[in-house]
């Protein structure tokens, strides 16, 4: 484990910390709505906070681009924070959410840490170095044939008007020719299972860099394949991905690529 991961991991341990303090006192909670379907919380708070204080200890000098907090500082280090995905989960006692942290050194993902502080599920990696669940090396399912895939989808929920109908034709052609289709509600670990074999593919829009920096890298280097819906690389920025195993990715983007296309006429 290198420098960078090592704070990553310890990073997102603190912030889930954090967030299991807060479930005896969900109701209590002080939550405002930022926009569509989308909360914010004292925990997401209180954990983005903890989380920047680790990585401050080690690297005062680093950047920082927080899902609540935005950017801070300027540097070629970019630590990219989700201190809780899946914040509607969360909010109502689901089981499934974690803290993303990632690392980008002048562009490019060198580390990253997703804590699932639920299960005490900890995915990891670091470039080059292969990715890790627990401690132990991980790899993406060796799923071939489409009919056997379990796939996972994210709902258009930010812009569901303009986005729905298409992404409808899209789930509905996947769950036709998959063995099911799962929508848990939290990217960044959808992503994680990607990497862990849990899923043999994932596609979602409307997303933001925290959501994906992580899961991305993680998913890479247990040897998926990560892109936008176009096939571009741009995904952190554009805020459509679509991964998996090399053949289940594949046969993703041939089955659907009309429906593809017409979700990009509409982002």
């Amino acid at each position: 484990m290198n420098a960078l991961q090592n704070v990553a991991v310890m990073a997102a341990r603190r912030g889930g910390a954090i967030l299991i303090r807060h479930i005896p006192k969900l109701e209590k909670l002080n939550v405002e709505k930022k926009g569509h379907n989308d909360f914010v919380s004292d925990a997401d708070r209180a954990a983005e906070a903890a989380v920047i204080e680790v990585i401050k200890n080690h690297y005062p000098d680093h950047a920082i681009l927080a899902e609540e907090s935005g950017q801070q500082g300027d540097s070629d280090t970019v630590w990219i924070i989700d201190p809780l995905d899946g914040t509607t989960n969360f909010l109502h006692g689901f089981p499934q959410f974690c803290v993303s942290v990632g690392v980008q050194v002048k562009g490019r993902m060198e580390a990253a840490a997703v804590y699932d502080p639920m299960r005490q599920d900890l995915f990891a990696a670091a470039r080059g170095d292969g990715a890790t669940l627990n401690d132990r090396k991980i790899r993406v399912s060796g799923r071939k044939e489409m009919d056997f895939a379990l796939i996972g989808t994210g709902f258009p929920f930010r812009q569901a008007d303009s986005e729905m109908g298409p992404y409808l034709e899209m789930l509905g052609k996947v769950v036709k020719n998959t063995a099911g289709v799962r929508r848990p509600g939290a990217a960044a670990l959808d992503l994680c299972y990607v990497a862990a074999g849990r899923l043999d593919g994932f596609w979602e829009t409307g997303l933001k860099s925290w959501d994906v920096a992580a899961g991305s890298l993680i998913i890479r280097e247990a040897g998926g394949i990560v892109s936008g819906l176009d096939g571009s690389e741009n995904y952190l920025d554009s805020g459509h991905i679509l991964c998996g195993t090399p053949k289940v990715y594949a046969g993703l983007a041939k089955l659907c690529a009309h429906e593809i296309k017409a979700i990009l006429r509409k982002l």
